[in-house]
C-alpha cells in the first residue's frame, strides 16, 4: 500500500542518535538526517518529500543518489537550475548555503561538509550515471525520458528544469541562425532617427542596438538605469514598422513585462516617447504603447502551469519586446519561446546586473555574459560601422575572430547613463557596488560630499533616528512618509463635492504620486529589519505622530501592494494603491466611504477606485523587499540592511536597491560591516544554458 504525501514529511530524531547514523550507506538513515535538516530550516519539507518519493520508486538504490537529488531540489529553492557535483564538493557548506547563515548553534548536527568530506566527485557521478532514477543527457531512449533526474557531465537536474533549459537552447539556436533582410536604405533610416554621426563624438550605442536588432530574429539590449533602453526600443520599433507600413503590411507588435508595475512604467514611458517620435503619423499610429504582463500575454490558466498560447497555439504577432527581462525565470522563458511564431522577432530589454528572477534561473544574466566585453566578430563590426556610421576602433571591445561567441553578435550593452552622470553620487555608488569595490563604496558614503547620498548607522533597534528619516526624510531634499500624508489631508477636495467631480481623481493621483517620492526597501521579510517588522514599526510611528488615525486593518492613508494578479479588477502583482475616504451619496445624505486608489497603468494618469472588501491579496507597503521593487523607481529610496549576513545579501541586491532611486539614496545600517560583506558577494546561479550557446 502506497503512503500519502503527508507520510513523507520529516519525523523527529533525537540529537544523540545522529552519531549512530550511516547516511551514505543506508537510505533510511539519510532520510532521518534530512528530517532533522528540515526541522532546523536547512531544507524545505518539499525537498525531503521529493526524495522520500524517489526512495519509494527505487527502494534499493544508492543513498548517494538520494542525497544528490535532495541537494538538487534544495538548490532550486536558491535559484539554481542544477547541482554542480564538483563545485559542491569543493566547499559544500558555502555552495549549498547549509547551514543557513545566522544558524550558529549547530550543536551535534551533521553538516554537509562533514557528510561529503570523503566523497570523490568522479565516483559520485559514476554512481549517479548507473542509477535507474537518473538519465544521461545523451540518452534519448523512451525509457530514459521517464527518469526523474538527468545527468549532464557533472551537473544533475530535475528533469523538468533540464527540459526547460534544452527548449531555450534549441529555440535560441534556431533564432540566431535566422538572418533577417534589412532595408537597403537602413543607414539613411538610422540617421533620420538618431542624426548623422559627428566626428569625435562618443559611440552612440543606442543606434548600434537598433541596427543590430534589425538583422536578427533575437536580440538583447542591456544597460543600467538611464542608459536609454526605452528610447532605443521605441526607435527600433519605428525602424521595423516604417518599411512594413510603406509596403502596406504593418507588423503586429506586442510589448510585455514580468510584473504589472513594470508594465505600467513602460506603458507610461513608451507613450511619452512615441508622442515625440519624428516619424510619419501612419508609422506612429502602428507603434503600440500599451504593455501587458507576460502571464496575461501568454494567457495564464489559473491553478496550472499551462498557458493558452504554446507551441501548438502560437501568439498572433510579428515582433515581441519584453522589458525588465532580468526578472524572467527559466520556466517562463521556455514558455515564452515556445509560444513565439517562427517568423517573429524577440527583443529582450533589461539590466544584466540587477537581481535575477525569484524563481530558478538567471536567464538574462546568462545570455549577457559577453555583453560588456562585446566579442563582436570582424564581420559584425564591419557591418555595424557601415550601416551606422559609428566607429568601434577605440571602443575597447574584445573581438571574436574564431566564431566562438555567436550569441554576442545580437547583444548590445548601453553604456552612457543620462540619469546618473559623472557627478551623480548614486551613479558612482552603483558603479562601485557593481564592480564589488566595497572599500571605494564605503569611502563615497563616508565623505558626504554628494547631496544625493546619505547613510545612517543605527545604534540599536530603538534608534529614533530611523523613524525621523522614514517620516521626515533628511535635509532640504529627500522626503519621508509625512509628505504624502500631509498632501492627503491638506489637498482634499470639499466634502460636499460629488465623486464624479474630476478634483477627486486629481487629488488621488497627486497622493499616489507623492507616495512614490519615498520608499523603504528591505533585504529580508522577517525580523526587526525585515518587511514585516518595519511595516508594523512605521505604522505605529505614523499613528503616534497623528499622521494616520488608526492602525487597524484598513485606515485612510494605508498604502498596499498587490501580491497576486487580479485580472477581474485589472490589478497586477506589484501594483501599489492607497486607501482614501471618498464621497458616496446614500439617497439624500452624503457620506464618506473608504476606497483604495490605484493608478490605471494607461499612460494617461488615470485612477481606479476599489472597495477594500474586494482586495484579497494585498499587504501594507511602507516597506517592501528589493525583489518586489524591481521595475519601480522612487525619488528617494532608503535601503535598510539586516544586522547579520543572509544568503540574499549580494552585490546584485545592493545594486538593485541603489538604482531604484532617481534623486536621493539613503543606506541604513543596523550593524557595521554587513554592507561591505554583501558587496563582495556575487550571485552565482548554476545552469548549463551558456555552455553551448557561446
Amino acid at each position: 500500500m502506497s503512503r500519502s504525501f503527508a507520510d513523507l514529511l520529516p519525523t523527529p530524531l533525537a540529537a544523540e542518535s545522529l552519531a549512530d547514523l550511516a547516511p551514505l550507506s543506508r537510505a533510511e538513515d539519510l532520510l532521518l538526517l534530512l528530517g532533522r535538516w528540515v526541522e532546523r530550516g536547512w531544507l524545505r519539507a518539499l525537498d525531503k518529500a521529493f526524495v522520500a518519493f524517489l526512495h519509494e520508486l527505487e527502494p534499493h538504490g544508492d543513498p548517494l543518489v538520494l542525497l544528490a537529488a535532495t541537494l538538487t531540489s534544495h538548490q532550486l529553492g536558491h535559484g539554481h537550475v542544477c547541482l554542480d557535483v564538483f563545485e559542491t564538493l569543493k566547499e559544500p557548506d558555502f555552495a549549498l548555503s547549509l547551514p543557513p547563515e545566522g544558524d550558529v548553534q549547530t550543536g551535534s548536527m551533521l553538516l554537509p561538509s562533514q557528510l561529503l568530506e570523503a566523497l570523490d566527485g568522479a565516483h559520485w557521478c559514476k554512481v549517479l550515471a548507473s542509477s535507474r532514477l537518473v538519465a544521461l543527457a545523451v540518452d534519448r531512449s523512451d525509457e530514459a525520458q521517464q527518469r526523474p533526474l538527468v545527468l549532464s557531465g557533472k551537473r544533475l537536474y530535475l528533469r523538468r528544469y533540464w527540459a526547460y533549459e534544452r527548449r531555450i537552447d534549441t529555440a535560441l539556436r534556431q533564432r540566431l541562425a535566422v538572418h533577417e533582410a534589412t532595408p537597403d536604405d537602413l543607414p539613411e533610416r538610422l540617421s533620420g532617427l538618431f542624426g548623422a554621426t559627428k566626428s569625435g563624438a562618443s559611440i552612440d550605442w543606442q543606434k548600434l542596438a537598433c541596427a543590430l536588432a534589425t538583422r536578427g530574429a533575437f536580440s538583447i539590449v542591456t544597460g543600467g538605469p538611464g542608459t536609454g533602453k526605452t528610447t532605443t526600443v521605441v526607435r527600433l520599433l519605428a525602424l521595423l514598422q516604417a518599411p512594413a507600413v510603406e509596403s502596406g503590411k504593418p507588423l503586429r507588435i506586442r510589448l510585455a513585462a514580468p510584473t504589472g508595475k513594470a508594465a505600467a512604467r513602460l506603458t507610461e514611458s513608451i507613450s511619452q516617447q512615441v508622442r515625440t517620435l519624428e516619424v510619419a503619423d501612419s508609422v506612429r499610429d502602428k507603434i503600440p504603447s500599451e504593455v501587458t504582463t507576460v502571464h496575461r500575454l501568454l494567457g495564464s490558466r489559473p491553478g496550472t502551469r499551462h498557458f493558452r498560447h504554446h507551441a501548438g497555439n502560437r501568439l498572433p504577432l510579428d515582433v515581441l519586446v519584453v522589458d525588465e527581462a532580468s526578472m524572467i525565470d527559466l520556466e517562463m522563458m521556455a514558455n515564452l519561446l515556445d509560444a513565439l511564431p517562427a517568423h517573429a522577432r524577440l527583443v529582450l530589454l533589461g539590466d544584466k546586473d540587477q537581481l535575477a528572477s525569484v524563481e530558478a534561473g538567471a536567464v538574462l544574466g546568462d545570455l549577457c555574459r559577453d555583453a560588456e566585453a562585446g566579442w563582436y566578430s570582424p564581420q559584425t563590426r564591419d557591418w555595424l560601422e557601415t550601416v551606422s556610421g559609428e566607429h568601434l576602433g577605440a571602443s575597447g571591445l574584445q573581438e571574436d575572430t574564431e566564431g566562438v561567441h555567436p550569441l554576442a553578435q545580437q547583444v548590445v550593452m548601453l553604456r552612457h547613463s543620462r540619469r546618473f552622470g559623472e557627478g551623480s553620487g548614486i551613479g558612482q555608488l552603483a558603479r562601485w557596488v557593481n564592480q564589488q569595490q566595497a572599500e571605494e563604496a564605503r569611502k563615497l558614503l563616508a565623505i558626504r560630499t554628494h547631496a544625493d547620498l546619505f547613510s545612517l548607522a543605527l545604534k540599536g533597534e530603538q534608534d529614533r533616528a530611523l523613524e525621523r528619516l522614514l517620516l521626515e526624510g533628511h535635509g532640504e531634499g529627500p522626503q519621508g512618509y509625512r509628505h504624502y500624508l500631509s498632501l492627503l489631508r491638506n489637498q482634499r477636495p470639499a466634502v460636499d463635492t460629488a465623486l464624479e467631480d474630476p478634483r477627486w481623481t486629481e487629488w488621488a493621483r497627486e497622493v499616489l504620486h507623492a507616495f512614490d517620492a519615498f520608499q523603504l526597501l528591505c533585504a529580508v521579510r522577517k525580523g526587526p529589519w525585515g518587511v514585516d517588522g518595519l511595516n508594523l514599526r512605521i505604522t505605529s510611528a505614523l499613528l503616534k505622530a497623528r499622521l494616520i488615525d488608526s492602525d487597524q486593518q484598513w485606515y485612510e492613508g494605508r498604502p498596499v501592494l498587490m501580491t497576486r494578479n487580479d485580472y477581474g479588477l485589472g490589478l497586477m502583482n506589484g501594483d501599489i494603491g492607497i486607501a482614501l475616504k471618498l464621497p458616496e451619496h446614500d439617497g439624500s445624505q452624503a457620506r464618506q466611504v473608504l476606497r483604495v486608489a490605484f493608478p490605471r497603468n494607461d499612460g494617461q494618469g488615470g485612477v481606479r477606485f476599489v472597495l477594500p472588501s474586494r482586495l484579497n491579496d494585498v499587504e501594507t507597503v511602507y516597506a517592501m523587499t528589493v525583489h518586489k521593487s524591481q521595475g519601480s523607481e522612487f525619488a528617494h529610496t532608503a535601503l535598510i540592511l539586516p544586522d547579520a549576513l543572509n544568503p540574499v545579501l549580494t552585490k546584485e541586491l545592493i545594486y538593485t536597491g541603489i538604482t531604484r532611486a532617481k534623486d536621493w539614496f539613503s543606506l541604513i545600517e543596523p550593524r557595521p560591516g554587513v554592507f561591505e560583506e554583501a558587496v563582495r558577494r556575487k550571485v552565482k546561479r548554476l545552469s548549463g544554458l551558456m555552455l553551448e550557446l557561446g
